[in-house]
C-alpha cells in the first residue's frame, strides 16, 4: 500500500512538471527539475504511460534527440493542435472545421483520423511576428 501511495506522489509532481512546461521538453528536462529525487526509469516509465494515454506528444528531431509536450486535454469533440515549428509551442484548438477535414480524409482516402492526436504543423503568430 505504500508503495502505491508513494508512486501515485511520483506521478503527480512529474505530470505537475509536465504540464508547467510550456515548450517542448527531454525526459533529462523533468530529471533535473526533480533534482535526482525522482529516477529515470521511473521518469520513462510514466512518460511512456502518458503517451499511450494520449496526454503527450513524442517527436523526434534531425540529431535524433525525442521531445515531448504536454496536449491540453478536451471533452469536446472537435478539437486539434496547432505545433509551431520554430518555438516548439503547442496549442489546442476547439474548431468545427475539423470534422470536415476528417470527413474530406476519410472519403477520399479511406483514412480514419484520430481527431483527438491531430497536430498541425506551421509557425504561431508571436514566432511570424519575430517574437522568437
Amino acid at each position: 500500500m505504500i508503495r502505491n501511495k508513494y508512486n501515485t506522489k511520483q506521478k503527480d509532481l512529474i505530470l505537475d512538471i509536465i504540464k508547467k512546461m510550456n515548450k517542448e521538453f527531454t525526459i533529462n528536462d523533468i530529471y533535473k527539475e526533480l533534482n535526482g529525487s525522482v529516477g529515470l526509469t521511473t521518469i520513462y516509465r510514466l512518460v511512456d504511460s502518458l503517451i499511450k494515454d494520449g496526454l503527450l506528444h513524442k517527436d523526434i528531431n534531425n540529431d535524433n534527440v525525442t521531445y515531448y509536450q504536454y496536449l491540453e486535454q478536451c471533452d469536446e469533440e472537435n478539437h486539434f493542435y496547432l505545433k509551431c515549428d520554430n518555438c516548439g509551442k503547442i496549442i489546442h484548438i476547439d474548431c468545427e472545421c475539423i470534422n470536415e477535414l476528417s470527413n474530406h480524409i476519410l472519403k477520399h482516402h479511406k483514412f480514419i483520423t484520430n481527431k483527438e492526436q491531430i497536430i498541425i504543423n506551421g509557425i504561431c503568430n508571436n514566432c511570424i511576428k519575430g517574437g522568437n
